[in-house]
């Protein structure tokens, strides 16, 4: 009975010793930065969330004013002087005034690729979205440089600290078509 004993004891402590290795057990922590700070986009080909929230507002007036006033009286002289003298005037104003008023506001949230990174680090940024709906489609484009302390620990940035922006927002379908004028009025502006 006492080999029998030292038998299993032999054989489960190699089965405990050699188990680990026969699975090939590796590691579920990937170590690609600490505990305690995010992964912020740093390389070409990452990603970054643009937080938009952009507003204008342009305001333009004008007036113009204009008046010319002339006359011109004519009568004969010498052995022409039996011609009745005669004369006309003309007077011409011209007023206008005029105002523009535009006011935009743009709010989205979209993920952008970091395309290239400069020679001072700042992060060159490109991307779309296209959103479809009920037959309608809009585009929303984004391109721009950021400065990578500008990007928060969540991986965003708000569209304020993009520079060189260029945020293009393009719309096709039913409603847009209608927003644009017709043929006739195009003309007409064109000509008035």
């Amino acid at each position: 009975m006492n080999q029998a004993k030292i038998r299993l004891t032999l054989t489960v402590s190699l089965l405990i010793l050699l188990f680990p290795a026969l699975c090939g057990a590796t590691s579920l922590w990937v170590d690609k930065g600490t505990l305690f700070t995010d992964r912020k986009a740093h390389a070409v080909g990452d990603t970054i969330t643009i937080i938009v929230s952009e507003s204008m507002t342009a305001l333009r007036s004008g007036d113009a004013a204009n008046s010319k006033e002339s006359s011109m009286s004519m009568s004969g002289t010498g052995d022409l002087d039996f011609l009745p003298g005669f004369g006309a005037n003309s007077k011409d104003s011209f007023a206008t005034k005029g105002s523009i008023s535009n006011k935009n506001a743009v709010m989205a949230r979209l993920t952008v690729q970091v395309v290239e990174i400069k020679p001072n680090g700042n992060l060159v940024l490109s991307g779309k979205q296209t959103i479809k709906q009920h037959g309608e489609e809009q585009r929303i484009l984004i391109n721009g440089t950021v400065r990578p302390e500008d990007v928060t620990a969540d991986n965003t940035v708000l569209s304020t600290y993009v520079a060189n922006a260029e945020i293009n927002i393009e719309g096709s379908g039913p409603i847009a078509r209608k927003q644009k004028q017709g043929v006739l009025t195009q003309l007409f502006n064109f000509l008035f």
